[in-house]
């Protein structure tokens, strides 16, 4: 399998639509993805899973654990099948790992190493070595972990093994599901009781998973726990895992029928967690005609079908209780933004600037580019939204790339009066592979190039 980081760099051409109709099931969730090699791998026994991303994300945790010496089968439409080595059953890499623009991956995977026998190293792209890894290196080192970084808390981290790990209770500075699960995972290998506690409501899935493969994970308000257990007593069992489509991809298409004229489209089997939902939120808060029809429960998730109509969207104050619940969604929530009535407000979104990219900034600057008037702010951005029927002008985007910001203007491009041009989308294929098949066949104008 060759990686992103390889190929040469893509570029998008976005033209406007003139309506979007059909159903279409995005790829699979990709933080679900992640976990299920995770949990599969440290588990006893088979995995089997469907509904995976194939994206370069979750495949480059895929080769890490492979190159650990995990039996895992190659992705075959969403099926993969893991042998699990139990926890302790991981071998020392012959290299660095490498997780590719991936900081679930490196995040969590520094809490399973943590607890290893051996030393390891975990590295990535360039992009990932600029984003902070500080947030894990701490409370791994309070739980009596030997890690070392590069400059500032950087990547590559180098973990030794060995290490005696104890049990802690950590607050966290940040609202962060990455950190909360490195230390949730880190706690499998210690004796006692480990605790997280969250400022802010995030996104649940290794809880979730951890009880579906049979470790009990109590949650008490804002603070989660791993029951007080002997690490050599903790057993993963392995099991059926279906992946369901990821919300975060599907808010691409939220945006786009929400915004051209006469759509209707239906997102089916979408995960519904409600740690995941502040993008419905918020795009109904703005006048959005979402229906969540045909809901059910997969593997311990929500899961649903979103029929989405377009409508007429006004700007809101975004509630900061909804922040972390959409953190993933922002660049494309700021197109719809744009496309509304009225005035858009966004606070207490910090970390949109430690993202793949400085997400703030780069949107801003990029809606400017298009004609729109957008502010941005230590912690957010205020958006003008034109309401017009093609609110946006021709430009020449940069992603930065950055996989949200690159569909994000793609999407814009479905309201522009000429063509919205984006270079640096090569990185599209590390959480939505076939994307611009999906946007074309669903009535989007969008043209790709390489050079």
């Amino acid at each position: 399998m060759s990686s992103v980081h390889e190929t040469a760099s893509l570029i998008f051409r976005s033209t406007a639509a003139e309506r979007l109709s059909g159903e279409a099931r995005v790829p699979g969730d990709k933080s679900i993805s992640h976990r299920s090699i995770m949990l599969g791998a440290l588990a006893e026994g088979t995995t089997e899973v469907t509904g995976f991303l194939e994206g370069e994300d979750s495949l480059n945790t895929l080769r890490c654990f492979r190159a650990m010496g995990v039996d895992i089968s190659d992705p075959e439409d969403g099926r993969v099948t893991i042998q699990g080595v139990g926890l302790h059953g991981l071998n020392a890499p012959e290299k660095p790992l490498y997780v590719g623009n991936s900081g679930t991956s490196m995040r969590l995977m520094s809490g399973i190493l943590a607890g290893q026998s051996f030393d390891s190293v975990i590295e990535g792209d360039a992009s990932l070595s600029r984003r902070p890894m500080k947030r894990v290196i701490d409370p791994l080192i309070a739980m009596g972990a030997v890690i070392e970084s590069g400059p500032e808390g950087r990547s590559p981290l180098t973990i030794r093994g060995g290490q005696p790990l104890k049990a802690i209770e950590y607050a966290m500075p940040m609202a962060s599901a990455q950190v909360k699960s490195c230390v949730l995972l880190a706690g499998l290998y210690a004796e006692g009781r480990t605790c997280v506690t969250e400022p802010a409501p995030t996104r649940d899935h290794t809880e979730r998973m951890l009880s579906g493969f049979g470790v009990p994970v109590d949650r008490d308000g804002a603070t989660v726990c791993l029951r007080d257990a002997n690490p050599a007593d903790r057993r993963l069992a392995g099991g059926r895992l279906e992946v369901p489509a990821d919300i975060s991809s599907a808010a691409f298409f939220l945006v786009a029928a929400s915004i051209v004229p006469g759509s209707d489209i239906t997102l089916t089997h979408v995960g519904l967690n409600p740690t995941r939902t502040g993008v419905i939120d918020i795009l109904l808060a703005m006048g959005a005609d979402i229906r969540i029809e045909n809901r059910r429960t997969v593997g311990g998730e929500p899961v649903g079908d979103l029929r989405v109509r377009s409508a007429e969207l006004e700007g809101v104050e975004i509630d900061e209780a909804l922040v972390p619940l959409a953190i993933d969604e922002f660049p494309v929530i700021f197109v719809a933004a744009a496309c509304a009535r009225g005035r858009t407000v966004l606070t207490g979104a910090e970390e949109l600037r430690v993202k793949e990219s400085d997400r703030i900034a780069v949107m801003a600057d990029g809606l400017a580019k298009l004609g729109v008037d957008a502010v941005a702010t230590a912690d957010g951005m205020i958006i003008e939204g034109r309401g017009e029927p093609k609110p946006f002008g021709s430009a020449t985007i940069y992603a930065q790339g950055d996989h949200r910001i690159a569909m994000a203007f793609a999407v814009a491009g479905l309201k522009a009066r000429g063509e919205v041009t984006i270079h640096d989308c090569q990185f599209v294929e590390t959480s939505f592979p076939g994307f611009a098949e999906m946007f074309n066949r669903l009535g989007g104008c969008l043209e790709l190039s390489r050079h």
